[in-house]
């Protein structure tokens, strides 16, 4: 009887228990579902294999904030990967494209998708520029103009990377003197940090031996419906510019820069992106020059979709950002996400930059490194939900 007795006792205890387990549930099922209330998670930094190039491992690095927003990089062109963000019904979301292995990010074709790009991003006329009476060559790898750092640029080399603290990863590169054509040693690194006020930061630093010009940004393809919209037309943009870099016929910078009131280039009020998107040959793939108020980081744009209420801002310290609406992407990529394809204006870039074509213009903001200076670059992607 005293056996039986003991083995009620615990039955009930267990039954009496059990209700508040179910309440701790469920509780932080709802803590996941409204990041607002305690935290959901700790923050971390960890790190996988994510496949090979011949015997080099590629990583890839997962930072998670205590709001659970999950951003994804790998070492292979410093690249994002994910930015996965809540909408305004508390489901989560992959808000930049991307591939859903390395073989996507390795295949002829791959537009970027995420990475740092570099030495010099955007375009250089021709191929060509004179620094300092010496003329310099680089690759003509876009309509007989040299994008992103030439055939080989910083997108498609591996970094080094290391987690720092429990919210950020280092990735560092060495670019030799004439790698791409570019002169001296560059050495550069790129921090991503996600903070818990659900911000990615990206800075950047190099330094050299020699002059040479220097650009870098990341190529971020944008979509906030996290693939529910097949294309960003009905996002809404703004930009914190009175003016343009006008181009030529292969998006090279005339040296003009037209003001933007009434004309399809005008975002200074939030508008659709694609209300005027038609009367723009080719689309929209124009450098906006920024109004800004200082040298500091400053709000230069904003992003919404208003389907899932998620709002984006970006905050640089750069005096210009190429808005590219997607004009190349024509649903011929493979490995996508979802099996679905990338059709044109699938998403868009807000990459912070100097000027293209900047050695070659010299009224244009400088782009020039020379040696015992420091180069650096600080942009915030910021998202939340309204």
């Amino acid at each position: 009887m005293e056996k039986n007795h003991f083995f009620t006792q615990i039955f009930l205890t267990l039954m009496a228990v059990s209700p508040m387990i179910a309440c701790n549930e469920n509780a932080a099922e709802n803590n996941d579902a409204n990041p607002d209330s305690a935290s959901v998670a700790k923050a971390s930094v960890t790190q996988a294999e994510y496949g090979k190039i011949g015997d080099a491992i590629v990583t890839q690095y997962t930072i998670t904030n205590e709001k659970g927003m999950i951003v994804k990089l790998i070492n292979y062109g410093a690249t994002v990967t994910d930015i996965i963000t809540l909408d305004k019904n508390q489901s989560r979301g992959n808000v930049v494209l991307g591939f859903d292995s390395l073989a996507g990010y390795l295949q002829p074709g791959n537009p970027y998708f995420g990475s740092i790009v570099g030495r010099y991003g955007n375009r250089i006329a021709n191929g060509r520029f004179t620094l300092d009476g010496q003329t310099y060559t680089l690759a003509r790898n876009n309509n007989g103009q040299s994008l992103h750092g030439g055939i080989k640029g910083f997108d498609k080399v591996l970094w080094n990377g290391e987690p720092v603290g429990d919210n950020a990863v280092k990735f560092t590169y060495l670019s030799k003197d004439g790698e791409e054509g570019y002169p001296g040693n560059l050495n550069v690194s790129v921090t991503y940090t996600l903070t818990n006020d659900n911000e990615l930061k990206i800075e950047y630093s190099a330094t050299t031996d020699k002059a040479t010009p220097v650009n870098l940004t990341n190529h971020a393809y944008f979509n906030l419906s996290a693939g529910a919209d097949s294309t960003i037309l009905g996002h809404e943009l703004m930009l914190k510019a009175d003016s343009f870099t006008e181009v030529n016929n292969v998006l090279i910078p005339t040296g003009k820069n037209p003001p933007v009131a009434g004309t399809p280039m005008d975002f200074t009020t939030a508008k659709p992106i694609g209300r005027d998107i038609a009367q723009v040959p080719g689309g929209y793939d124009h450098n906006w020059v920024l109004r800004r108020d200082g040298n500091g980081l400053e709000l230069i744009a904003t992003l919404y979709h208003p389907g899932s209420g998620r709002y984006m801002e970006v905050f640089t310290t750069e005096p210009g950002v190429q808005f590219y609406s997607g004009n190349f992407l024509d649903g011929r990529l493979k490995h996508t996400r979802d099996g679905q394809k990338y059709v044109k204006h699938a998403g868009l870039c807000l990459e912070t930059q100097h000027f293209p074509d900047s050695p070659n213009h010299p009224h244009f903001p400088n782009t020039i490194l020379r040696p015992g200076e420091t180069y650096t670059q600080t942009t915030v992607y910021k998202f939340s939900t309204k």
